[in-house]
């Protein structure tokens, strides 16, 4: 019975030792990459083609790719809309070994709640057309913001309207 017992718990021993190396192990590794000490996940992140703004479409600098605008309380795609959106689709179409996230945004006014259902609603309408014009919805993802992303500060009907909107952010696969 002691041994039994002092096998086990040499095993649970070896085990917590085991896993405690392997985490300080990935830490290190983690720490690495973050720190750009030389690894080989620095390397292949290095060797990347495309670079992009993480406000994707909403800082004007991929051309192509272009923000769309909605009306107060809407999340229908509108003539304008529906423009922009067959022109990005042609250059989702062109950048296949990515993935685009589609970001769904709102003014400040209403509630968080309300607001982060009207930007998934937003972001999803925007997606169900890309996919209506021939973009694999494999390439597509979406997420809501609401109204805590911003892109003009203010309390204006022109600021509101800028806010309101779903932006493009590519991502590698």
């Amino acid at each position: 019975m002691r041994t039994t017992l002092r096998l086990l718990s040499l095993g649970f021993i070896g085990l917590a030792i085991a896993l405690s190396v392997a985490c300080s192990k990935k830490v290190k590794e983690d720490k690495n990459a973050k720190d750009g000490a030389g690894g080989e996940e620095k390397a292949a992140i290095s060797q990347e083609a495309m670079t992009f703004s993480p406000t994707g479409s909403d800082s004007g600098s991929i051309e192509g790719l272009s923000t769309v605008h909605f009306k107060l309380d809407s999340s229908l795609i509108d003539a304008d809309a529906r423009k922009t959106l067959t022109d990005n689709a042609g250059w989702i179409k062109g950048h296949q070994a990515l993935t685009i996230q589609i970001e769904g945004h709102c003014d400040a006014r209403g509630s968080v709640e309300y607001n982060l259902a009207l930007g998934e609603r937003r972001a999803k309408a925007v997606k169900e057309y890309l996919v209506s014009l021939g973009v694999d919805s494999k390439h597509l993802t979406i997420i809501s913001y609401g109204k805590e992303k911003p892109i003009v500060a203010g309390e204006s009907e022109d600021a509101w309207s800028k806010n309101r909107r779903a932006n493009f952010v590519p991502l590698s696969n």
